[in-house]
């Protein structure tokens, strides 16, 4: 007799809609979004006295999450979709040079370099606002796309380069998967809301360069940083948080469910996407997940951890890695790394008490806050709970 899991999709359709709710009250009045501290009142300080940073990916981050609670049925979360949307539009553009200013306050435009990173946030925000028809997403596309393709393309690597000034005149070095890995992301957003095989093609093409090609040879490790040949930076020892040394096990499993929502919605897919999906899955929880539970955030070229830090991210990229594995290959093990991994969630970072889900443990799962104070991200734990709630993945429910 085939014993049911514990966490089932009901189980966490209800988790995503009390994640949402969590975050219902941090909208502000000037625009964008404040992150909720741990009891869920929004942090309300900033650098310059005059309200919080509001930084471009999180008001995308917030677009995109309540865009999915609207097809979910969370009340007022059309209202939240809107007052992102404006605030893209009204804060985050740059209407003399174009593209998206990095980040804001109440007083006006706060870090306003143009990163590659925060506008494909933009792009995934247009698409999520697509699919819950509002009425300007086709324009905030249009403005996303032309930064992306006119500024950040490099057409002889296939992918974009990191960032740049606010005028585009200076523009570093430095190259990195991680922009590339979530405009893979809102590039197959883009393709589900408006059906353009271009994005596709762009998609495809990036998978090609840091998956087949350099995840590859690297023996399924995903590597970071490149410079502006795009050959791989191993020595490179950037901003511990955002780009650390070595290699960071929870964008190999981001990326391993982006590779099978590419294999699915190509009408010719590679073999070579299901084989580097389950190869990045397999090597990345050997090497990265705790005996007592958790990831480590990074590791050295050899396999060793190098910062055991337990954020949630890492977890809940797992997590939905598993569950798209499960349903695209049938293994149960895929299966039994699901429930594993949820289970983990359950015990150790949602907060039950208060709501949301912690952002830092320790190795014993107790709650810290050195890097991330209070619940600042609803993004990475509700892509968790809607695969884990669906058959289908976010942004692309009805297909």
């Amino acid at each position: 007799m085939t014993v049911p899991p514990r966490y089932t999709a009901a189980w966490a359709h209800a988790q995503a809609l009390s994640l949402l709710a969590f975050h219902d009250g941090t909208a502000l009045p000037a625009g964008g979004f404040a992150a909720p501290g741990l009891d869920g009142t929004p942090q309300l300080k900033g650098p310059r006295g005059r309200g919080p940073a509001r930084p471009l990916h999180e008001t995308c981050r917030m677009v995109h999450a309540y865009a999915i609670g609207q097809a979910m049925g969370h009340p007022g979360a059309a209202a939240q979709v809107a007052h992102g949307m404006k605030t893209l539009f009204e804060n985050h553009h740059d209407p003399r040079h174009g593209g998206f200013w990095w980040s804001f306050d109440d007083a006006g435009p706060l870090d306003t370099t143009k990163q590659a990173y925060g506008h494909a946030f933009v792009l995934l925000a247009a698409a999520s606002a697509q699919g819950a028809g509002h009425p300007q997403a086709g324009a905030l596309r249009d403005l996303a796309r032309a930064a992306i393709r006119d500024r950040f393309w490099e057409e002889s690597p296939g992918a974009v380069r990191d960032s740049a000034s606010e005028d585009w005149q200076d523009c570093p070095a430095y190259r990195g998967q991680n922009a590339n890995m979530h405009l893979t992301e809102a590039l197959l957003a883009s393709h589900a809301a408006w059906g353009d095989p271009e994005d596709l093609h762009r998609a495809l093409g990036i998978a090609e360069l840091i998956i087949n090609r350099h995840a590859r040879a690297c023996g399924w490790v995903v590597a970071e940083h490149f410079d502006s040949a795009w050959q791989i930076d191993r020595d490179y020892d950037g901003d511990a948080m955002f780009r650390p040394s070595g290699t960071t096990p929870g964008h190999a499993l981001e990326w391993s469910r982006l590779l099978l929502e590419l294999h699915a919605a190509l009408p010719a897919p590679p073999a070579w996407l299901t084989e580097a999906a389950e190869a990045l899955f397999t090597r990345a929880m050997a090497e990265a997940w705790r005996p007592e539970g958790g990831l480590a955030y990074t590791l050295d070229w050899s396999g060793a951890v190098s910062r055991d830090w337990r954020f949630w991210w890492p977890c809940a990229e797992a997590i939905a890695a598993a569950a798209t594995l499960f349903r695209h290959t049938g293994d149960s093990g895929y299966d039994a790394w699901h429930q594993r991994l949820l289970e983990h969630a359950d015990r150790v970072l949602i907060d039950h008490a208060r709501g949301g889900w912690f952002h830092q443990v320790d190795s014993a799962g107790r709650p810290l806050e050195t890097l991330f104070p209070g619940k600042p991200d609803i993004y990475h734990a509700l892509t968790a709970l809607t695969v884990s709630a669906s058959g289908f993945t976010p942004g692309k429910a009805g297909e």
